[in-house]
């Protein structure tokens, strides 16, 4: 199975499959608005307005699993919006891990390594993908999202 094969909601419900962003490298991250690394919102903002004219994506998911999300996908994305200004794609709450762990995230952590567990720890775990849908690194939740310039320049360069 390919990380286009699978299926993901918009923050309204609208569903699609990751074979939108082909040939694009994605920057994927699970969010939580009241976790005390919500700051990091800025930097991927920043990152996404420095990177998308060169055709990366930036998608949040937002996940109440570690008990630090607003109620609703709506309500996590709305947040984000005003109190951070963010513009790049917002997903429906979503589950990491466990047995009703959503498929990108069964995918994301089964094809990398993780410290110790390849679950997924806390949240803004984030995982760089590129433009052929291979997993390059994932990042820990205090990696700063300006610790991964230097690997999506990689990406452009080659």
């Amino acid at each position: 199975m390919s990380i286009y094969d699978i299926k993901v909601k918009k923050s309204d419900g609208q569903e699609y499959e990751l074979n939108e962003y082909k040939g694009k490298p994605m920057l994927i991250v699970n969010t939580a608005t009241k976790c005390g690394l919500s700051g990091q919102f800025d930097g991927l903002e920043r990152i996404y307005n420095d990177y998308k004219d060169d055709g990366l994506v930036v998608l949040g998911f937002p996940s109440n699993q570690f008990k630090q999300e607003l109620g609703n996908a709506e309500e996590a994305e709305q947040a984000c919006r005003m109190s951070y200004g963010v513009t790049f794609p917002m997903h429906e709450m979503t589950k990491l891990n466990g047995k009703d762990a959503h498929p990108l995230f069964q995918h994301l952590t089964t094809n990398s390594k993780g410290i110790l567990s390849k679950n997924i720890k806390w949240n803004f775990t984030k995982f760089l993908v590129d433009e052929k849908g291979e997993i390059i690194k994932r990042y820990a939740p205090t990696d700063s999202p300006e610790s991964i310039k230097n690997d999506i320049e990689k990406i452009f360069s080659k």
